[in-house]
């Protein structure tokens, strides 16, 4: 993805347009020490930072003034030190120029700028932090409590970042696109690659390695599982046996910061059992269902609750679940078994910009997000448009401690047949997701297709 500064300027200009006035603070992200100073993890900057600056090194910091409408890059050149152990690097005027940033300064002469500000009355809007050392930063540099940083965050700020990144410009979507064929290729080698006697572990590091040969790296922490019932599984130590199932939920982020993200799953066997068959294609003609209602101006919760219906049906039909189903659907029942949100949005966080507050995301002011169980977990409920990329990603999950808690309870019996349920106890969970921009007139689901039918998958498989 080549950027002209040009779509950096433009991209500022916009903000500060939204903002209006002050002072718009971007911190960059500090290097994270793993076990001591010099021992740090891989170096991953702040996707507003990088969206405004584009710049992917430590200890940088953007300030635009917006009565001005300037920006200014503080940080400090590398020394022969760093040179020595990192070999030569741009220096940080060549990298504000490659960013349309005309002045440089030194870190330290941030803090007397941000004072001199304050003094002056003028507005200083910044983002609320997510790491400690931002929570530090903003406290040294805006004079306030620690617990005042994020209370003082810029609603304005949030709400003007929001509106415009939410909205992915056509480099961006390219981006997302080149992620998702590294993804592809990820879980289409675990696929091939998984059999009975190895271990998760082996599958993971697998995957990592394909990420890592293509340029980029995981975008997430991989979940790649048997005991797929268990949402967000990172634990590798399992071995795969005949008869069970693989989750796999993990995607690629590129080097210039957009995330893949993709679930799939898989058998063992490698064929689906028809037990297996049955629950996978009622969770795949879900997710199908799903994708051919995305459109401009329908609200993501209303196909949530579509998909939900969908299961509670196919449910139904299999005995498992009774009722009216729009009733089981109004009192949540189907969340016993699937108890998260249909999706969330995607670019450069993996769930994006979900740093800034999901509800400032996800919806609308004057949109309630419910307190419901299973319904409270989505994350993407507003009015869909043009310019979108969000995750599709229903699944059937049987959690055996949460179907004993439901049926001692007597939770919803008037929808669920417990009895039937025992027969489930160990099949673990089904999830399907793809990647979907939303479009001027419905939707294109982006990257090359990863195989998701059951005859597609259990060909790679005996393949």
């Amino acid at each position: 993805m080549l950027v002209s500064n040009s779509v950096f300027k433009n991209r500022r200009q916009h903000l500060m347009q939204s903002v209006g006035e002050g002072l718009i603070l971007l911190p960059g992200n500090e290097e994270a020490p793993m076990n001591y100073t010099d021992n740090v993890y891989p170096f991953r900057q702040d996707s507003n930072f990088l969206y405004y600056a584009g710049i992917r090194l430590p200890h940088l910091a953007l300030l635009l003034d917006v009565d001005a409408g300037s920006a200014v890059l503080f940080g400090d050149e590398l020394t022969i030190d760093h040179i020595v152990w990192m070999g030569a690097q741009p220096s940080l005027h060549e990298l504000a120029d490659a960013a349309g940033i005309a002045e440089v300064r030194a870190f330290d002469a941030l803090a007397g700028v941000l004072q001199q500000a304050q003094k002056t009355g003028r507005p200083i809007h910044y983002a609320p932090p997510y790491r400690g050392e931002q929570h530090i930063q903003l406290s040294q540099w805006l004079g306030c409590h620690l617990e005042q940083v994020v209370p003082n965050s810029s609603t304005r700020l949030i709400q003007a970042i929001v509106a415009q990144r939410a909205i992915k410009e056509a480099v961006e979507v390219a981006d997302i696109e080149r992620a998702l064929e590294t993804t592809g290729k990820m879980h289409r080698a675990v696929m091939q690659a998984a059999r009975a006697g190895i271990t998760e572990s082996v599958l993971v590091g697998l995957a990592q390695q394909v990420a890592v040969a293509d340029g980029g790296g995981p975008a997430y922490g991989t979940i790649l599982t048997i005991n797929g019932h268990v949402l967000h599984n990172h634990a590798y130590h399992h071995t795969l046996r005949e008869g069970q199932l693989v989750l796999g939920d993990f995607g690629a982020e590129t080097r210039f910061g957009y995330a893949g993200d993709i679930t799939r799953t898989f058998p063992v066997s490698p064929t689906f059992s028809n037990q297996q068959r049955e629950i996978y294609e009622l969770v795949l003609a879900t997710e199908m269902a799903a994708i051919d209602a995305i459109q401009p101006g329908r609200t993501y919760r209303e196909i949530h609750l579509q998909a939900a219906r969908q299961i509670t049906v196919g449910l139904q039909a299999l005995g498992l679940m009774k009722g009216d189903a729009d009733e089981a659907v109004a009192a949540g029942a189907h969340a016993l078994f699937f108890p998260h949100g249909l999706g969330h949005m995607l670019g450069l966080d993996v769930h994006d910009m979900e740093g800034l507050g999901e509800n400032w995301v996800g919806y609308r002011p004057g949109m309630e997000r419910s307190t419901q169980f299973g319904l409270r977990s989505l994350r993407l409920a507003r009015e869909l448009e043009p310019g979108f990329v969000l995750t599709v990603e229903p699944g059937i999950y049987f959690i055996p401690q949460l179907i004993d808690i439901w049926q001692a309870e007597g939770k919803c019996r008037e929808f669920i047949c417990f009895d039937k349920l025992h027969a489930y106890r160990d099949f673990t969970g089904v999830r399907i997701e793809d990647n979907v921009l939303v479009t001027a007139t419905g939707h294109r689901v982006l990257g090359n297709p990863i195989p998701k039918t059951i005859e597609a998958v259990e060909s790679l498989r005996l393949g």
